[in-house]
């Protein structure tokens, strides 16, 4: 039989291996200051074996159980010198209830068990404070109450006012003893008229009482809930410490503190606290936490230099260290001072932003008390989001209109815009805008761009409006369903409020929240330590991490996070503006090859001039381009307006050409014509790409005086013979171009693996390809046959029920779309050992989906801007916990060969 009860005091505590298993977080905690030799209250812990034993009303406690208490109890007394329901000096106990984590919905603490109306009179005496015992043994009432009779607090509160008023009370209280026995009175008749229960007079029936209740609550809803939701097992319990009474409020002469073991500000070692000393903040000056410097709170002789703290000052400094030492991190320490003597309660690491938990991190690999590796495995990857973008100053005051999907972190605020064209011309204007859809398109990635936000009332973490935002580092909301919107009255219908173009909201794209007005933004500033810990993390890592890229806004925001090169650049991207997009209509519209040859001229230099930018920016680090990929009737008007505008400039009437946009939608357009298929159908359209690729890379080389390799990206490919047919078109435009200029340029060929049948023959295909880039986000969609743009009020409900444990469109589905591309690493390595393989689907910047590509060995990833320094840190520490790190050694260099042709 698992052991029940354990004990704990200073210099001795019984203590199992799985200590908050076992004894929950707070016995855990208790038992190993004990262990330590701290000074804590004596106490004992209930384990989650009692729970299990006694967790229903109908087990209640069992007699041997009950018997195990008493005799913790006659061990307790022994210890303190005090007595359970005694003669003299009554024993006081705390109560506290806590699991393996901190969780809500479980019983609070329940104080001053042991109180009762003969022991309360026997505390004033030994105090000589009758105000401060029946001050606690109201709040005892007040708490088994709640916590037992599930009684509302706010009861007794209208009891004290009945009293004051029937009473007469001259002051906020009772003064006299007559006055404090009628408000307890008033109390006790409450319970057994209102509530129809008896309070119980005796100490050992009020403990039982509280533990039974406490076991009781970890089947409360919110418990219950919250269990779900962190995947807690229903059998792991909860556990229930008892302690002895720490008289805290008393006098000038106690109090209650925290105390940290680290100045987050720094990450420096330096005492620092909080401190209530009898009702009066000794540290909260003016909003701001007391600093105790270590070297400046005591004298050489030990005597304390900070006036006003009635405990050993350098007794606490000592303490705070020594459980620094011991964890091995910074941190936090409550404490309580009773009559002059200090008790420690409880630590644990230091709670942090992420910039404090780099700060202390970077510091103590200075001081040499941990290792790099170590540092880089305690920042979370995805906390490192609130260091590079905006975040909200909240008041607490704010008003959430709606709430949809956290598609792209960041806050900002601005004025409503229901277009890309009326954002554009407001934000010409210097005036921040939000453009607010249904859902954006292909044409609207303008206005997305000059836009501070973006909301849209369809779609998910993966939609347009997500990939883009987080491409240009814009916050995104995605998926609002409570919001309704018509464009063309320009009205946006929130909660029965109505708000119109110009009216100012804000967004916040890491919890997901769309709040009304305008509110103060606070910047991201990244500090000293942050670049250090970027350095501790390349020395580690194995895969490199490039980014996704179309414009020199990107890019170059890209190289400043640290990207080692573009693993994807969405051509597509680039023909969305002005007169690019006119080309790209009047190509697309032409009735013959001839009337699409002339438009693509048109659009050769633009792209040209494109790609000799991203090429030097990328100083000669990789780059790689994908062919045109989505569907053609993405490119095409679809409102009146621009329908007009087109037609007037290719000749035609607009029904003509309403006729000609119809016949091009397609009814499953992302299986459709798309992809390797437009290249094959109109071969015109690559030709032009890689002409414009190969010319740039060129240009690129003859000014920076060293050789450029562009990495051409043919898309969804599914047969080995699609991607033999383009890439003989890109060899011929090779060939013709370096005849052309007189210069040879060297350059790779490879595919997108994003289907499931070019993963299972990814063998044969790699024959034909220098390099494979896994495209997560199509090939999730055609594994489980669902849409990213579609799916995201189902697969919510499917993580509800359980069904799944992630959507699969943020976090790789490693047992079903992983498991192809593991197969597919293993075929192509096997024909081609010099492959270069990476992935440049949304999870390339996913932490645990980065644990997943390590494990399978791709070279790098590849992930939007600003989510390039998460997947520097995610790599260092998939790098680590798989025990490939190189620590102190470059990562390797791509394994692609160059081809060159003359």
């Amino acid at each position: 039989m698992s052991k029940r009860l354990f004990t704990f005091s200073r210099g001795a505590a019984a203590r199992p291996v799985d200590a908050a298993e076992t004894l929950g977080l707070k016995g855990a905690n208790l038992s190993l200051l004990a262990s330590l030799d701290l000074p804590v209250p004596p106490g004992f812990t209930l384990s989650t074996a009692a729970w299990r034993e006694a967790s229903s009303p109908e087990s209640g406690l069992s007699p041997a159980l009950r018997g195990e208490i008493r005799d913790a109890i006659d061990w307790l007394e022994t210890t303190t010198g005090r007595r359970f329901d005694g003669d003299q000096r009554p024993l006081l106990l705390a109560v506290r209830t806590s699991a393996r984590t901190a969780m809500p919905g479980l019983a609070e603490t329940v104080l001053d068990v042991g109180l009762n109306n003969r022991t309360v009179e026997l505390l004033a005496r030994e105090l000589e404070d009758l105000g401060f015992a029946f001050r606690s043994y109201l709040r005892f009432i007040e708490s088994f109450a709640a916590v037992v009779y599930k009684a509302d607090p706010a009861e007794f509160e209208d009891l004290a006012d009945d009293e004051r008023k029937l009473a007469g009370w001259r002051t906020d209280g009772p003064t006299t003893p007559e006055q404090w026995r009628a408000l307890t009175a008033r109390y006790l008749r409450f319970i057994e008229t209102e509530l129809g229960r008896t309070f119980p007079q005796t100490p050992l029936e009020q403990l039982y009482a509280v533990i039974q209740a406490a076991f009781v609550s970890w089947r409360d809803p919110v418990a219950r809930a919250f269990r779900i939701l962190h995947s807690i097992p229903e059998n792991a319990g909860l556990a229930v410490t008892a302690h002895a009474m720490i008289f805290n409020e008393r006098s000038q002469n106690s109090g209650t503190g925290r105390a940290l073991s680290r100045d987050l500000k720094t990450g420096r070692s330096q005492l620092t606290g909080e401190f209530m000393l009898g009702g009066r903040d000794l540290a909260a000056v003016g909003g701001e936490v007391q600093s105790w410097p270590l070297s400046d709170l005591c004298d050489v002789d030990g005597s304390a230099k900070l006036t006003g703290f009635p405990g050993d000052i350098c007794a606490l400094s000592d303490h705070v260290r020594r459980i620094e030492a011991h964890v091995g991190d910074a941190v936090e320490v409550d404490f309580m001072v009773g009559d002059s003597e200090l008790f420690l309660l409880q630590s644990r690491v230091a709670k942090r932003s992420a910039a404090e938990a780099i700060r202390v991190a970077v510091e103590m690999v200075r001081e040499g008390l941990i290792e790099e590796a170590e540092a880089i495995l305690r920042i979370e990857p995805a906390s490192l989001d609130q260091l590079l973008h905006p975040t909200i100053l909240r008041n607490g005051e704010e008003t959430v209109i709606g709430k949809g999907m956290p598609a792209s972190p960041g806050a900002a605020s601005g004025e409503i815009m229901f277009g890309a064209e009326a954002a554009r011309e407001r934000a010409a204007q210097g005036v921040p805008v939000i453009l607010v859809r249904n859902e954006t398109h292909p044409e609207d990635i303008h206005g997305m761009h000059v836009a501070d936000g973006v909301l849209t009332v369809r779609g998910g973490t993966t939609s347009h409006a997500a990939v883009v935002a987080r491409g240009i580092g814009k916050p995104c909301v995605t998926g609002v369903n409570a919001l309704r919107i018509d464009p063309e009255a320009g009205v946006l219908q929130a909660r029965n409020r109505i708000f119109r173009a110009g009216d100012w909201i804000t967004i916040d794209g890491s919890s997901g929240e769309v709040i009304e007005g305008r509110l103060p933004l606070q910047r991201p500033a990244l500090s000293g330590e942050f670049a250090v810990l970027m350095e501790f993390a390349d020395r580690a890592r194995r895969m490199r991490v490039r980014t996704n890229a179309e414009t020199p806004l990107e890019a170059r925001a890209a190289r400043s996070f640290g990207a080692e090169g573009i693993g994807l650049c969405r051509t597509e991207h680039m023909f969305f503006e002005g007169p690019r997009v006119q080309a790209m209509r009047e190509m697309i519209l032409a009735a013959d090859e001839a009337g699409r040859r002339a438009a693509l001229e048109r659009l050769l230099p633009m792209q040209r001039s494109d790609f000799i930018e991203l090429f030097e920016i990328m100083a000669g680090l990789p780059v790689t381009i994908r062919l045109l990929d989505p569907p053609l009737h993405e490119f095409l008007p679809t409102g009146d307006g621009e329908i007009a505008e087109t037609a007037a400039m290719l000749g035609l009437e607009p029904a003509v050409l309403m006729r000609r946009i119809a016949s091009l939608q397609e009814y499953n357009p992302m299986l459709g014509h798309r992809g390797c298929r437009l290249a094959i159908s109109y071969p015109e359209i690559i030709e032009v790409q890689a002409r414009a690729i190969l010319e740039a890379a060129i240009e690129a080389g003859e000014r920076a005086g060293a050789a450029v390799v562009p990495e051409i990206m043919v898309p969804l490919v599914g047969l080995r013979r699609e991607l033999d047919f383009v890439k003989a078109i890109i060899d011929r435009v090779a060939g013709r171009v370096m005849a052309e200029r007189g210069r040879s340029v060297a350059y790779l060929v490879g595919t997108m693996i994003e289907l499931p049948r070019a993963a299972v023959r990814a063998d044969t295909i790699a024959e034909a390809a220098d390099f494979f880039s896994f495209g997560t986000n199509d090939l999730t969609q055609t594994v489980f046959g669902i849409s990213r743009d579609d799916s995201a009020g189902f697969l919510a409900t499917y993580e509800r029920q359980g069904i799944i444990d992630r959507d699969p469109f943020q976090t790789v589905d490693v047992d079903g779309v992983g498991e192809l591309i593991a197969m597919a690493v293993e075929k192509a390595r096997r024909t081609r050992p010099d492959i270069s393989l990476g992935v440049c689907g949304e999870q390339g910047g996913d932490p645990l989906s980065i644990g997943f590509f390590e494990r399978t060995g791709l070279d790098y990833v590849s992930c939007s801007p600003f989510r390039v320094p998460i997947a520097r840190l995610a790599a260092a520490q998939a790098a680590i916990r798989s025990g490939q790190a190189l620590m102190g050694a470059a990562p390797p260099k791509s394994r692609g060969r160059h081809r060159s042709e003359s």
